[in-house]
């Protein structure tokens, strides 16, 4: 893979992630709730992987 294909795709990922936690407290849900609900889906994707 070139350098630019994977410069653009990481500054593709800070920019989703960015508009995700501003749409997320735009829209008036806890930071808190975003937080638990980030550790829940990161512990399940890891569970499922452990179990393979």
């Amino acid at each position: 893979m070139p350098l630019t294909h994977f410069l653009g795709l990481i500054a593709l990922v800070i920019l989703s992630a960015g508009l995700t936690i501003w749409l997320a407290l735009w829209s008036g849900l806890p930071f808190a709730a975003l937080v638990f609900a980030t550790l829940s889906a990161s512990l399940i994707l890891t569970w499922t992987r452990v179990s393979r």
